[in-house]
């Protein structure tokens, strides 16, 4: 079986109570399989982490940053999964943007993201380390609390 190299770029959407953004979606090719993640995704080829996590907060929030305005990534993650049939390894790069607020606009979605993308959600810490929903990355109560 192949495995599909990729990098990409996430962001800690953070907001004043100290929560963080998390989109609900699932994978076209497992129904009924859901989980919860940080806004991000695949690099295109020329893009920096940096330039990937603004483009695809934009995309799947409406909210527009400036690269320059993430800073340096927060952490760094190796990851393998399935999606859609295919196996990954995915090489992804995180930042921190705090936020007072945000209202999430989903138009901005291409079409895939719209057929798995179902909602949205501000989560604690601890409201995460409680759920028994599958939230990803597993390490993020530690990088909210580090954010604090």
């Amino acid at each position: 079986m192949t495995v599909v190299e990729r990098r990409a770029a996430r962001v800690l959407l953070v907001d004043s109570a100290g929560r963080a953004l998390l989109l609900h979606g699932g994978d076209p090719a497992r129904a009924g399989t859901r989980w919860w993640f940080t806004p991000g995704g695949g690099l295109e080829p020329d893009e920096t982490p940096a330039q990937g996590a603004a483009r695809e907060l934009l995309e799947e929030t409406g909210l527009r940053v400036d690269p320059a305005e993430l800073g340096e990534s927060v952490w760094h993650q190796v990851t393998e999964f399935s999606y859609d049939a295919r196996d990954y390894r995915q090489d992804q790069e995180f930042f921190l943007l705090r936020v007072p607020g945000w209202q999430v606009d989903f138009a901005g979605m291409d079409a895939e993201e719209k057929a798995t993308i179902t909602a949205h959600r501000w989560w604690s810490a601890d409201e995460i380390e409680a759920s028994a929903e599958s939230i990803f990355p597993a390490e993020l109560p530690e990088l909210l609390r580090r954010a604090a």
